[in-house]
Order: C-alpha cells, then structure tokens, then sequence
C-alpha cells in the first residue's frame, strides 16, 4: 500500500506551516534539494520567525524561499495563501490543535497533507487519530494524500516498525519503544518544543496496551510511576518512564501479531523535581484562572517564562538515541532486534541552525513530502506511516541526516508493574 514502485522525474512546491524549532528544519531541509523542490514557502502567525529561518537558509543553503503570514486556525486564510502559492503538499509543523482546519483547508484547494503530530484539543489533555481518521472518505474522494503524524516519534517509529514487519519477522509480539534526549542545553529547566504541548503529553497517566486493552499507570510524577534503567547506545544507562505516545494508537491497529507495546522516555531527576513543583504550584494547568480581573491559561503563562524552545539550539550538546526493541518470530524462531538512530544537537545547529529534537522530527517530514511530489507515495486517502512502503523512506533516512542501525539483542527488560 502506497507505493507504485515508480519515482516521476519531476520537481514540486512545498508549504511549510509553523515557524518554530520543527518547521524552521523542514525548510533548511527542503531548501537543500533544489532538484525535488523548485518552491518553498514558509508560513507563520508570526512573519519575523519565518524572516529569520528564510536568513538561516540563505546563509546555510544559499536559497532563497518565499514567506508569509497566516492564521492556521482560520481556514479561509489557509485557503487564500494556498490559491497564491499552489503547492503540491503541505508540511503542517503548527500546533495540534490546527490540524483539522488545515485538512479542510488542504481538501477546499486539492493539496496533499502531511503533520508530525496528531490532533489534540485545547481544553482537554489527551490526543487521539479519531477525528483525523474521520478524513478517510473525503481524501480518498479528492484523490488527496494525508500523511499523519511523520516525526520521529511519531513517524520514524512507525517506519521502524513497518520495516520489521516486512523485513525482519514474520510476526512482531512485543514492541518498546525508547526516546533518549541525552543533551543538555545549560538551562535550569526548559521543554524542547512548544511548552504547552510538551508538558499536556508528559503529564497525562501512563498506558500501554497488552493483549487488546488499555492499561493506566501512574504519570511520571507519581508515586507508583514505572521507570528502569536502560543502558543507551553512545550515551550510556538512563533511567527510562513508561509513557503514553500517540503512535501506539496506530500500531496495534497496523502490526499483525502485536501482543504488546510501551512507550518510554528519559528524564532526568532535576527536571522531574522542578516539573512537580510547577505541576503542585498549578502552573502545568490548562483551564483558565482569574488573574487581576483576566483569564489567564497558567500553563501559557508558564511559556512566556521558559526559554524559548529554538534558542537552546546554540549551546546544545550531547545526542539523542530513539528507537525500537521488537521481539517476535521468524521461521518459528524467536527473534529480538533493536532499531534506532542516534542524532547529536551540535551537529544539527552546524547544518540547520537547530536542535536535534527539531532536527529528528523535520527531516522525516521533508522526506514524506519528498515521496509524494515524487510519486513514490501516492495512494488517496488518510495514512499513518506505518501503512506505507517503509523500505524507500529508511534509505532516505539514511542519505539525509537520520541513519539507522538495526542490532540483535535481548527483549526489553520487564518492569515492576508492567508485564
């Protein structure tokens, strides 16, 4: 599915909306192939961001790209920027929250869809594919492609799995998922994306699914919350939460033989210490407060307090490691293998001007717009990544920036409370 195996010759206009850090690399990236990409245009709310990464490229990449303004929350906006510049597929780097009305947007002007992350609301924490999934019949109509959730992870893990699937097992039984940000970046506390997206994930209760059900565990900050040490490739033992992450959602739909998947993250303990304090003070809160006779959204106030996520690009140090441990069978056979990338921050700044949080989750977004104008994905309607040929995309993770190792090793270690 999603692949004719034919690669068209031809050349494509990209829109990027979002000017932050993961926007700002799928334009670097972009602008880098002249021969995929004869248009790009970066879009922001705020055009001084979009002025300041249009500078970076023609400094890194001696190019100019075109910029504009817009509202991603106002499809009539949306549709009006489209109809000017006529790209071929649009890169949704904005919000969450504006996924939605820029699929409708994309459907109103017949442009192909691609986003890192999947839809969430503003007044409830939690995220989920249902109302994108709901999409299916009106792409499928237009003969229009949707791409969701083309990060890392989400994205890259889901190519990853896909890729063992096809390659590596005949059934995948267990699949953990592991993201190591071993950087560091000089600041005292700080999220490494928007602060308010960041902090709704990291502080929801913990699920994985086991034998077709949902599990609850404690949030990251709890008494009773799973974690164990686990010794990272490059960057040595971290200690490890189990966390809920949205491509799980997709892959017990899409990975035959799946018993089991978990998602989990590295902290360390002074970032846990300083985010309890915010969360028992209220500041991680979404609902709006009275503050001297305003509304106030105390996790929004708690942004314009922290660092802005893309300035802790310049002194980052330290690389990242995330991957996939997969346990299943082959030939009857058991058979336990290890995927992952590990992507260094200082690195990235030197070609991108930008962190490898941004780097790991623009790239692979560049590359999914670079199958469709290439005709290599082409299918209509609504996919997660992991329903499309991975075999192409991790050769071109490969060539632009994100290469990948596959290892024999143990299953992941069980942890108390999880089985």
């Amino acid at each position: 599915m999603g692949s004719t195996g034919k690669i068209r010759n031809s050349k494509g206009s990209v829109l990027v909306i979002g000017a932050g850090g993961v926007g700002a690399v799928a334009a670097h990236k972009c602008a880098q192939l002249t021969n995929v990409f004869e248009h790009v245009m970066l879009a922001s709310r705020t055009l001084s961001k979009c002025a300041n990464v249009r500078n970076e490229i023609r400094v890194k990449s001696g190019r100019d790209i075109q910029i504009a303004s817009v509202d991603a929350n106002k499809v009539p906006e949306l549709v009006a920027l489209i109809k000017k510049f006529r790209p071929d597929v649009i890169i949704n780097a904005a919000l969450p929250y504006q996924n939605l009305s820029i699929m409708d947007a994309c459907l109103e002007t017949g442009v192909h869809y691609i986003d890192t992350a999947c839809h969430e609301t503003p007044e409830c924490i939690g995220f989920e594919y249902k109302a994108q999934w709901a999409y299916q019949d009106r792409f499928k109509t237009k003969g229009l492609m949707a791409v969701l959730g083309c990060g890392f992870d989400p994205g890259v893990t889901n190519v990853f799995a896909a890729y063992a699937q096809k390659n590596v097992f005949d059934e995948i039984h267990h699949i953990d998922i592991l993201d190591c940000n071993a950087g560091s970046h000089g600041r005292h506390f700080s999220t490494n994306f928007n602060t308010e997206i960041n902090l709704r994930e990291i502080t929801q209760p913990a699920r994985y699914w086991k034998d077709g059900n949902w599990i609850e565990a404690p949030t990251i900050l709890d008494k009773g919350c799973v974690h164990l040490p686990f010794d990272y490739p490059c960057v040595g033992t971290k200690d490890s939460y189990l966390l809920y992450h949205e491509e799980m959602e997709s892959l017990v739909r899409h990975i035959k033989g799946l018993r089991r998947i978990r998602f989990w993250m590295t902290f360390s303990e002074s970032y846990l210490t300083h985010l309890r304090v915010l969360r028992n003070v209220g500041l991680t809160g979404i609902d709006a407060v009275d503050h001297d006779g305003s509304k106030v959204v105390p996790v929004r106030f708690l942004q314009t307090l922290l660092p802005e996520p893309a300035s802790l690009a310049p002194n980052y140090t330290g690389k990242t490691v995330i991957g996939n441990i997969m346990t299943g069978v082959k030939d009857n056979r058991k058979k336990s293998v290890y995927i992952y990338n590990v992507c260094d921050h200082a690195e990235c700044y030197d070609e991108v001007c930008a962190q490898a949080i941004s780097y790991t989750s623009g790239v692979p977004a560049m590359i999914a717009a670079m199958l469709i104008i290439s005709g290599v994905w082409n299918d209509a309607g609504v996919f997660n990544v992991e329903q499309l040929d991975p075999d192409v995309f991790m050769d071109k993770l490969n060539a632009h920036g994100l290469p990948w190792q596959i290892v024999g090793r143990e299953p992941f270690p069980e942890a108390t409370g999880v089985v």
